[in-house]
């Protein structure tokens, strides 16, 4: 019997050993989004021998997620049917590549069906494209990052710190306040589950092993942005919020981030910014800076 908690800080080594023995790409075997969105999805986190087994609630239904790990994977999985018998549930794995695929139809031949999910589809993007901008595709990304330069001379980069994560909680409060001033609202609306993410991440961010950056205009935060590693060559980003009324500041504070983790961190080789959730204008944002890799998501419902 698999036993299943709440993921909390202390679970962070062991997930992240595990993970390292897999190196997978998509944003989903990331510890610090497996633990900001436990509230979201109803995560649970359990372990089934050196495997990392976690169970969900999304749009896909009440999931699990593809097992983690190394050893006897066919094992795992038969493990994971017998829990989802016992919760009344089908089997449901999601966050399946085609190379799970393949190996669910090596150990368990014709007995799931798949269904892709494209909304769950992971951006990826080489990060010396991001932190150099070269090309004739993202001419138009250098043109909004030069005005942003023009019109705000005063600009710096910065690290985020624990001093600074305060002016970011601030910043991200306004944000969500000048969004529905230009939506004709005033009142100040629910945070929903991306800002308690986003808070929970703040709240845990040395613990999460979270790096990130912000860009200043006459001293006041614009733009920040904050992630970490996720496998052995990616570098996974986790929010981003910038004044969309300054020309350019999603831009630079993109560009400076990915100048910032390939100095930090040079094995690195790609930005997950991971997906689009079907929103129209994020899919929009996203295939306009031309991504090198997808990472493609599936649900598999076992028969």
């Amino acid at each position: 019997m698999i036993e299943f908690h709440t993921p909390v800080p202390a679970d962070k080594p062991w997930v992240d050993e595990l993970l390292g023995r897999c190196n997978y790409r998509g944003c989903d075997y990331n510890f610090t989004n497996i633990f900001v969105w436990k509230k979201a999805y109803g995560l649970e986190l359990g372990r089934i021998g050196d495997f990392m087994a976690v169970h969900l609630c999304g749009r896909m239904g009440c999931s699990y997620m593809y097992p983690a790990g190394s050893g006897d994977i066919a094992a795992a999985i038969r493990a994971l049917e017998e829990d989802a018998a016992r919760r009344g549930q089908p089997l449901r794995l999601v966050c399946v590549t085609r190379r799970q695929m393949a190996e669910l139809e090596e150990f368990f031949p014709g007995r799931f069906d798949y269904i892709s999910d494209r909304d769950g589809y992971d951006y990826l993007y080489e990060i010396d494209r991001l932190a150099d901008l070269a090309g004739k595709k993202l001419h138009a990304k250098r043109n909004h990052i030069n005005r942003f330069i023009e019109n705000n001379p005063t600009w710096v980069y910065e690290e985020i710190t624990p001093e600074s994560l305060p002016e970011c909680l601030e910043m991200d409060k306004q944000w969500y306040v000048r969004s529905l001033q230009r939506e004709g609202e005033a009142e100040e609306r629910d945070l929903g589950d991306e800002g308690i993410a986003l808070r929970t991440a703040m709240e845990h961010y040395e613990e999460l092993g979270l790096e990130g950056g912000l860009i200043r205009v006459y001293g006041e935060v614009v733009a920040f942005t904050m992630g970490d590693r996720l496998g052995h060559d990616s570098f996974d980003v986790h929010f981003e919020k910038a004044y969309s009324e300054l020309q350019g500041a999603y831009a630079i504070i993109n560009r400076e981030f990915a100048r910032w983790v390939r100095a930090r961190h040079p094995e690195v080789k790609y930005l997950n910014r991971e997906d689009d959730m079907g929103v129209e204008g994020l899919r929009k944002a996203k295939e306009s800076y031309y991504p090198d890799l997808m990472v493609e998501k599936y649900a598999a419902i076992m028969k």
